[in-house]
């Protein structure tokens, strides 16, 4: 018998689920203007003068406009972050979730210098980099059109993004 989407959604592991739940959430609140992306981005000057910390969060949570981009992402990253936690990270849930701080907290310290305001890209390509690090002698096909080996994916990843008419980073939204 096939898995529900249900089943599928509740077997994966915590970090993995809160982190694709609140993903989704975020950007189709933003999609369906029930939050406006200007309250999410990171800046560093509203976070550290104005105090709204939220944006040191919210910001790795929107993933750009709801398209074939943001179906792609969302599907690398519940695939490349569950198999992180339940392979390299197996048991160690907290270990995982500190990894992806560790992270986080690198990809903000970076970010006001190379302008980007939304890091939930930057982030999925970081686990999805780990991934492939972790296991570089796996073959992969993509679309059965090429084959390339584990520690390649993050940059085909990127090239068909871009080739999807999507940016390599999500840019703050014009007024």
């Amino acid at each position: 018998m096939p898995m529900t989407l249900e089943q599928w959604y509740r077997q994966m592991p915590v970090v993995t689920r809160s982190y694709l739940t609140l993903s989704f959430l975020t950007t189709a609140g933003c999609a369906l203007e029930l939050i406006s992306p200007f309250s999410v981005y990171y800046n560093s000057h509203l976070i550290f003068r104005k105090f709204q910390l939220w944006r040191l969060v919210t910001n790795f949570f929107f993933f750009g406009s709801i398209g074939m981009d943001f179906v792609f992402h969302m599907f690398f990253l519940s695939r490349y972050c569950r198999l992180l936690e339940e392979g390299t990270f197996r048991g160690r849930s907290a270990d995982f979730f500190y990894m992806l701080l560790f992270g986080s907290v690198l990809l903000s310290c970076v970010a006001p210098f190379i302008n980007i305001q939304f890091l939930g890209m930057s982030l999925t390509f970081m686990m999805v980099y780990v991934w492939g690090r972790r296991n570089q002698f796996v073959n992969m096909s993509f679309l059965g059109l090429f084959s390339f080996t584990a520690p390649y994916l993050p940059w085909v990843l990127l090239i068909f993004s871009v080739m999807l008419g999507s940016s390599p980073v999500v840019r703050h939204p014009k007024p």
